[in-house]
């Protein structure tokens, strides 16, 4: 079994074990995560992929962190050190197939950590279907490509090099602007005031009947 296909199967264990564990119904989270029922139970059994959107209000419905949905050994409390590498082939990141983008989790996370960063790839008009909404803040950085922005009813067009920096309480989300890949690293930060609790996303609103297919 991939990486990929291994995460996804693990992603789906940990979210049913949360669910039961919490003597949850498939219909009332997939309700309160905004989500179908089909999709829910397909990603708990590793039989779909899921968007960072999708994630976020899963975690949030099932009162976790988005760490505790990844595979971990160790689990620490706070990040000391950690180390990615760059011979990671694209091909290897984590695909969302009804958005088309990809991603994979570069580091941070754990229950102390105030940091946590993605590394996203937008194919060719490829973008977030849904606007996000969370307590913190956030720092895009452009690595390729050029990305526009939408926060809350401005728009930013990005190219290579160029960053943004939001507070992340705005409605905010992001599309490949460009006519090829784009490429973006993300590092959110939770507020200071959000002690150790790790339910700290929120979403605006919920992702679109297209994502969950």
């Amino acid at each position: 079994m991939d990486k990929i296909a291994q995460t996804t199967r693990d992603i789906g264990h940990r979210l049913r074990a949360a669910r039961l564990g919490a003597g949850l119904t498939l219909a009332s989270v997939a309700r309160q995560a905004g989500v179908s029922e089909g999709f829910l139970s397909k990603l708990e059994r590793g039989q779909a992929t899921a968007s960072i959107a999708n994630l976020i209000q899963l975690a949030d419905a099932l009162a976790l962190g988005l760490h505790e949905l990844f595979p971990s050994e160790t689990a620490p409390a706070k990040t000391r050190v950690a180390v990615h590498r760059a011979d990671v082939d694209v091909g290897d990141l984590q695909e969302v197939a009804a958005t088309g983008y990809r991603w994979r989790h570069l580091g941070g996370g754990a229950p102390l950590d105030r940091l946590e960063v993605f590394h996203l790839v937008f194919p060719r008009a490829k973008g977030m279907a849904a606007t996000v909404s969370h307590p913190g803040q956030e720092h895009c950085y452009v690595l390729s490509g050029e990305v526009l922005f939408h926060v809350g009813d401005a728009q930013y067009r990005l190219k290579a090099g160029d960053g943004i920096l939001i507070d992340s309480q705005q409605p905010h989300r992001a599309e490949n602007a460009g006519r090829g890949q784009a490429q973006m690293l993300m590092t959110v930060a939770r507020p200071a005031d959000a002690g150790d609790l790790p339910d700290w996303w929120r979403l605006a609103t919920t992702t679109t009947k297209k994502e969950e297919t």
